[in-house]
């Protein structure tokens, strides 16, 4: 990538993760960044992220960037496009971060700007929010996807397929609405889903709350996402309707279907959705990240007795391998182990796993 100078409107998770991947794999390049929280901008500078904190949206100063981020909530992004306008130099890109596309690039189009505007989706988060919570690493692997405006010049799209490449990403060139269909089936619906799932189980529990204390293994992992920004989803929502609408009636259909197989006691189709999605989730490749942080973690099987936990601790720090969180599964009917352990990273995931492997340790993925 050829920019020297970038801003950032807007420094939260997503923001702050790309303006420490970008600083880091170009410590030359200025960042400037404007948000309405003071305190984050000056830690962000403290951190040697931010070089230049705006208190405003600043036209000298922006208009000297090569390329701005917008990575504010999705439906201010629109706003901060129209109000950049007048400021922008010639050769510069503005892109977002935000998880809807084709509304952000039809106002592109309607203010003419399709000529310097590209629409960016980096498929990386937390259920944690904030500058406080980005890393410089968090979308190393992530699909960074690229919906330029029907007549966005080529050299443009190639410009911000760059800056993906720069910070570890994997760049994906997809049409707006393409984008947002997608997203609609395999990270909005999900979110529904899992929240709809969790209030139902609040709603159905008894006076001793006996599911919310034995929930764990495939109900926690499937509802992990229900911790996700309530702020941050209704705005998604709101920006892509029609295509989760559309999606949640199929699957709402699809439900419709298992019912009456159950009703029925249809073994034979039954049968068929647990073969079918097994098939299908095991050809879906682990290598790409979503919209929530990967967990690197596994399951041991460990007798509760004085000392376990620390002599296994001791195992790994004596390889320098760092522990990330560790707890006690205390419901295991989809055979995890006792204990689940989860790290930082892959490599420590993996270097874990063949160290307690040596000392014959009965190891869960």
């Amino acid at each position: 990538m050829k920019e020297s100078a970038v801003g950032f409107i807007g420094l939260g998770l997503i923001g702050g993760s790309l303006a420490r991947a970008l600083k880091k794999a170009r410590p030359e390049i200025t960042v400037m960044a404007y948000m309405r929280s003071a305190d984050r901008l000056r830690q962000a500078k403290e951190d040697g992220v931010v070089d230049i904190i705006l208190d405003s949206l600043d036209g000298d100063q922006l208009g000297t960037c090569d390329m701005i981020f917008l990575c504010a909530p999705v439906e201010w992004n629109e706003e901060y496009l129209k109000k950049l306008k007048p400021f922008l130099k010639d050769g510069a890109i503005v892109t977002d971060v935000g998880s809807t596309k084709t509304s952000i690039c039809r106002e592109a189009e309607e203010l003419s700007m399709e000529g310097c505007f590209v629409g960016g989706h980096p498929m990386a988060g937390s259920e944690k929010t904030g500058y406080e919570n980005s890393t410089d690493h968090l979308l190393e692997n992530a699909y960074y996807m690229i919906t330029p405006p029907e007549n966005a010049p080529a050299e443009n799209v190639e410009r911000l397929v760059e800056v993906a490449r720069a910070v570890n990403a994997i760049p994906m060139v997809i049409s707006p609405q393409e984008h947002d269909m997608a997203v609609a089936a395999i990270s909005h619906l999900p979110h529904i889903v899992a929240s709809s799932l969790v209030n139902l189980v609040r709603d159905c529990d008894d006076s001793r709350e006996t599911m919310k204390q034995i929930a764990a293994g495939g109900f926690k992992d499937i509802t992990r996402i229900a911790s996700a920004s309530p702020e941050m989803w209704e705005q998604i929502c709101m920006t892509n309707t029609d295509n989760i609408a559309w999606m949640l009636e199929r699957y709402i259909g699809s439900l419709t279907e298992i019912l009456d197989s159950l009703k029925h006691r249809d073994e034979e189709a039954v049968h068929r959705l647990f073969d079918s999605s097994r098939t299908y989730r095991n050809s879906i490749s682990d290598r790409s990240r979503g919209a929530m942080e990967p967990e690197y973690s596994f399951s041991v099987d460990i007798v509760d007795e004085v000392g376990s936990i620390s002599t296994l601790s001791v195992i790994l720090a004596a390889k320098g391998i760092s522990i990330k969180n560790i707890g006690i599964n205390h419901s295991r009917e989809h055979g995890e182990g006792a204990l689940r352990i989860s790290f930082y990273d892959e490599a420590s995931r993996q270097a874990a796993w063949n160290r307690l492997a040596e000392y014959k340790y009965t190891l869960i993925p």
